[in-house]
């Protein structure tokens, strides 16, 4: 097999060593989780962004390489394959070079090109294409076929230029420096009520390598929507001159034939070539970056405060068939569910009771239409509490939340939820998912499509593949990053675990709940399929709480577990000594335990794990209020100061919501009172923030907002 590092360290720049170590390991089939985590001496304590680039770096030069095979094998069969063009192509590592060598010899439909050497005109091509005075005699020396066998000669000298590298490269230059990207809006789609979201892009004309993104993803939507027509063309004068640069030799009638070939291959082969090119590789790379904004949307999302073990009440608002009302244990069993009425007696009485009833410690109320109310609501009842004397217990009074529904309902419908509550209609495992998102948004939001989540833009239109790697890598990357307890997980997202799967998370459930809870981490061993290899790629990232070995909670893998041993024989102390004084780690030389195998970035994790044992990587959960002046977008005036939570992030800015039911939009040139590059400089998902309203369409639904003093 080829030995890629050196063509991966000069991409990325990392050290050939470095790849070579971590392409190993993923031929071992390990996780980049893992080897992140526990392998940083193999690979010089690569991060999992660069352990993920040498992972797709290498499975691109494989898909190379079997690409140069099949090639190989086609010119080949033709007999044409010499041994200069077999070197040239085992070393070329370039796809679009390597596709350039390939055109001439690619098996293709019958071209114009193919009619004229049919009819014999591929001499006269030749002493043309020369321009030389074998040429001009032979023009001469036509007769009556003289217009068919020049046209006949310029088809086949069209096609050599279109197949000639320097050609090709040549318009790809020009293409790079000035294409300008221009759209026309369809005949009769200009006055089209659903083309009006359309209307920014009826008439677009700049440069391709300056367009942004979003923009590029809108501009590809409405063309595929029958909207509007794309062009992407470079100055055609200076491309033609490119091209007689090379192949005009003279001021006779033979280069004047070749001059018309050469304007022909530009307008009928190259140029539709090169654009087509073009055209993919910047939707390539617009795709990259929506990837890149929805993953990181996505990790900000996943990573969401917890509130962690409570009695929760959650509440689906709703209007005209009322609120949906559930309660939840502190495990997040489905305890009792109900249904409210906004403005009403009964509904104020039955929250009452079953926040008593069930000595509830926090409302979590979804984020959808009748939110606003359902909040007064909720606040009524609780303030109530709060003046209740000396009846009611002050800590008793719950915390109220409001939680974002996005993808609440997709996973009401789904076959998971169906298989929690199979008795249960989808309004209630809603009201669920909402109570338990607040619980910890992590479980319940592994058990829900990424895409329908709602953070990220333009998720239709991207790669679906490469969207779909990309957002499952992002949650493999959370989850092994918080790590999950092996005793409360749910198969959802024990499926995450580095080295686990859907087949081996069921196997774990089913065990334990026929063996009830693990005591020990060693116990994993005893679940079906649970090999040596899939144990030392997952006990890392599985907690037992229980465990009589406390480094069974802690994020120390067991293959580490004789290190601290001895630091703790050392200094005559338990492992539970070491993770509860700081006095005694501080008295640990980690220089005396430095061996071939193990370095000082293991044994500095180690020490930091001892310090905080199984700590949660996710901040505390905050109340957060709208504005009570505030409820729909006519409360809003220009001027205002209001609270408002981060919804969702984009390349141009970020949305926020401010209680009216329409999110409004804070620009990337609004966000600071300096240039900011990303929104991600300067606000995180569901950060809760102070804007001020600067503009309001309320014809549009718009708003703009601005974080500037």
């Amino acid at each position: 097999m080829t030995d890629f590092s050196k063509l991966i360290s000069s991409q990325i720049g990392v050290a050939a060593t470095q790849v070579a170590a971590t392409i190993a390991l993923l031929n071992e089939n390990a996780t980049i989780p893992f080897i992140a985590r526990y392998r940083k001496e193999r690979t010089g304590s690569l991060d999992e962004v660069q352990i993920s680039n040498i992972a797709d770096e290498y499975h691109r030069y494989l898909e190379l390489d079997d690409r140069k095979a099949t090639i190989l094998k086609t010119i080949d069969e033709q007999g044409k394959l010499t041994e200069e063009l077999r070197l040239r192509i085992e070393q070329c590592w370039d796809a679009t070079e390597l596709e350039d060598i390939y055109l001439p010899y690619k098996p293709h439909r019958k071209t114009r090109a193919d009619v004229a050497r049919e009819q014999g005109w591929e001499p006269l091509a030749i002493a043309l294409f020369a321009q030389k005075r074998e040429g001009e005699e032979a023009i001469k020396q036509l007769g009556k076929k003289r217009e068919e066998a020049l046209q006949g000669a310029r088809d086949i000298i069209a096609e050599w230029i279109s197949q000639d590298e320097r050609a090709r490269n040549n318009i790809r230059r020009e293409f790079s420096y000035s294409a300008i990207i221009s759209t026309k809006v369809v005949k009769g789609k200009e006055s089209d009520t659903e083309a009006q979201k359309y209307k920014d892009y009826f008439a677009v004309s700049e440069p391709l390598r300056r367009i942004s993104s979003h923009r590029l993803l809108a501009i590809r939507r409405a063309e595929n929507e029958g909207i509007i027509r794309v062009d992407i063309s470079p100055d055609r004068e200076k491309a033609l001159d490119k091209l007689a640069h090379l192949f005009l030799r003279s001021q006779s009638e033979a280069s004047y034939q070749v001059e018309l070939a050469m304007e022909d291959s530009y307008k009928r082969l190259l140029k539709p070539a090169i654009e087509t090119e073009f055209a993919a590789s910047s939707k390539e790379k617009a795709d990259a970056e929506a990837i890149r904004v929805f993953a990181d949307n996505l990790r900000q999302l996943l990573l969401e405060s917890p509130l962690g073990q409570k009695r929760v009440l959650a509440i689906d608002p709703g209007f005209r068939t009322g609120c949906k009302v559930v309660v939840l244990s502190a495990q997040g069993d489905l305890l009792h569910h109900t249904v409210v009425f906004l403005n009403t007696k009964q509904a104020t009485e039955t929250l009452g009771v079953l926040i008593q009833q069930y000595q509830i410690e926090a409302i979590a109320i979804g984020n959808g239409t009748a939110s606003r109310e359902s909040e007064q609501m909720v606040r009524v009842v609780v303030e109530a509490m709060e003046r209740g004397g000396e009846k009611v217990n002050k800590q008793s009074v719950p915390q109220v939340f409001v939680v974002s529904e996005s993808g609440a309902s997709v996973y009401s419908a789904s076959k998971t939820a169906r298989e929690e509550f199979p008795n249960e209609d989808v309004t209630v495992r809603g009201a669920v998912s909402i109570g338990r998102r607040l619980m910890d948004p992590l479980a319940e939001l592994v058990k829900i499509d990424p895409k329908s989540i709602g953070v990220g833009q333009y998720q239709h239109d991207v790669n679906q593949t490469r969207l779909g790697e990309s957002l499952q890598q992002t949650v493999e990357s959370v989850v092994n990053c918080v790590g999950v307890d092996v005793n409360t997980a749910s198969k959802h997202i024990l499926t995450y675990i580095s080295g686990l799967g859907p087949a081996l998370a069921q196997n774990i459930v089913n065990y334990r709940s026929e063996h009830g809870a693990f005591t020990s981490r060693k116990a994993l061993l005893q679940v079906p399929k649970m090999g040596a290899k899939t144990f030392e790629q997952a006990a890392g990232f599985l907690r037992v709480t229980n465990s009589d070995n406390p480094l069974d909670n802690s994020a120390v893998h067991p293959e580490s577990y004789r290190i601290v041993e001895q630091m703790a024989k050392d200094l005559h102390c338990t492992i539970t000594d070491l993770m509860q004084r700081a006095d005694l780690r501080e008295k640990i030389d980690l220089q005396r335990y430095v061996t071939s195998e193990v370095g000082m970035p293991t044994l500095t994790d180690i020490l930091r794990e001892l310090e905080k044992p199984s700590r949660d990587p996710r901040t505390q959960l905050e109340e957060f209020h709208f504005d009570e002046s505030v409820h729909t977008i006519d409360d809003l005036q220009v001027g205002m100061i209001l609270p408002g939570i981060i919804t969702n992030i984009a390349n141009f800015g970020a949305f926020c919501d401010v209680g009216v039911h329409k999110d409004g939009l804070i620009h990337i040139s609004e966000m600071a009172n300096r240039r900011v590059s990303s929104p991600q400089e300067v606000v995180s998902l569901h950060q809760h923030v102070r804007v001020r309203v600067i503009d309001i369409d309320r014809a549009r639904g718009r708003i703009q907002l601005s974080l500037r003093n």
